[in-house]
């Protein structure tokens, strides 16, 4: 196939979801996405078979999966009333994870994934309160007016933006980072990637995958996110969490066990972390 298998960045919920369910079918499964195969279906199937020619297999997004589920928790945990979920493709979180049923779970996504995954889950029952938003998280305006009304009367509201920043320019991620500076919320949720990340990404998905454009890995690694006024409460290596785990393929094991860079100065190292924010205290 000359196309890309990618026709756009929401075909990736479709790949990722391909992960989840390969990782739920495991006997020693870090987690029970018992819904991701029906989810990823054939389109997500081909995707996953493509990339793992030319990638390193699941185990970037089966970490990544694991990490921000234990950072959901953690909020939760801390008195958390209210998740946004933003770019929430095919992520089936309210459905699988132990949740509180008052929580409040938003979701916002491109008109298109929100019809799909709406029909698609019609008869499935949520653990806690959920509502779809069609948004375009591109659109600044459609973006602020979204979080108005997702933040309306919440507390402590944690906001997850997995697999969105890398395809945002800088700016777009400070933007951003602007509209969630506010008080209702507490919390943000974010993965980032290193800038030799940004780089190697790019001959990794040339050929099938072209539509996906990686943009944004800052040389200060999660230090960007203290620049622009948040606190790091926590974070967690892809790559040593994936070891952790025992789900590192054997050409990366003896790079997870080395002294790993200080995360706000990756230098020249492909390094990728998830990070826990909180809102800096005036």
């Amino acid at each position: 196939m000359a196309e890309s298998l990618i026709a756009s960045v929401s075909d990736t919920a479709r790949w990722v979801a391909t992960y989840r369910a390969d990782e739920s079918a495991r006997p020693d499964a870090l987690f029970d996405d018992f819904l991701a195969a029906e989810l990823a279906g054939e389109r997500g199937t081909a995707i996953a078979a493509a990339a793992k020619r030319t990638l390193l297999g699941a185990w970037f997004f089966v970490a990544r999966t694991k990490l921000i589920d234990d950072m959901i928790a953690t909020c939760v945990a801390r008195g958390c009333d209210r998740v946004i979920n933003l770019a929430a493709g095919l992520d089936t979180r309210p459905y699988r994870l132990e949740l509180p049923p008052d929580l409040e779970w938003f979701e916002a996504d491109l008109p298109a994934m929100i019809d799909e995954k709406e029909q698609r889950l019609a008869q499935r029952t949520p653990r806690c309160r959920i509502s779809r938003h069609r948004v375009d998280l591109a659109d600044p305006a459609a973006r602020r007016d979204f979080l108005n009304t997702a933040v309306q009367n919440a507390e402590k509201t944690a906001v997850i933006s997995e697999g969105l920043l890398l395809y945002l320019s800088e700016s777009e991620v400070s933007a951003l980072s602007s509209d969630l500076t506010r008080p209702e919320i507490a919390w943000w949720i974010a993965d980032i990637i290193s800038p030799a990340f940004v780089a190697l990404s790019k001959p990794a998905l040339r050929g099938k995958m072209n539509n996906l454009v990686v943009k944004f890995g800052p040389a200060t690694g999660i230090g960007y996110f203290e620049g622009v006024g948040w606190t790091i409460e926590d974070s967690s290596s892809h790559l040593v969490a994936a070891d952790r785990w025992h789900r590192l393929p054997p050409l990366l094991r003896p790079f997870a066990r080395l002294p790993q860079p200080d995360p706000r100065r990756p230098g020249w190292l492909p390094t990728s972390a998830v990070a826990l924010l909180g809102r800096r205290k005036a």
